[in-house]
């Protein structure tokens, strides 16, 4: 599968957050997030999910699993299954979330 990040179109989530379902398949699927300045991805866990996060552009805090850190870009986390955790922009910012398996809730 191919895709063209240009021919996606952005879901607003909240107003300060928007997302693009980029690649998926089998049980993996790729998840561009925007955030401006303090957007919040609430903190919360799956029952079914892992989530590794990688930091594209910009600033978080980050909380997994009860830790706090600042990550920029570059860095990353992993959220396992159960695992709560949560971010919010310290500046306009970019991250990757990769889910196995796919978030089929995103596409209903």
């Amino acid at each position: 599968m191919i895709v063209k990040n240009s021919e996606i179109e952005f879901e607003e989530l909240e107003a300060k957050v928007k997302r693009k379902i980029l690649s998926r398949g089998g049980t993996m699927m790729a998840v561009e997030v925007h955030f401006k300045k303090g957007g919040v991805g609430k903190k919360h866990s799956h029952d079914q999910h892992e989530q590794i996060c990688y930091i594209l552009k910009g600033e978080f805090e980050v909380e997994v699993g009860g830790e706090t850190s600042t990550l920029k870009a570059g860095d990353s986390f992993y959220a396992g299954k159960n695992i709560e955790h949560g971010v919010k922009a310290l500046k306009d910012s970019v991250l990757l979330d990769v889910f196995t398996p796919q978030r089929e809730d995103f596409l209903a």
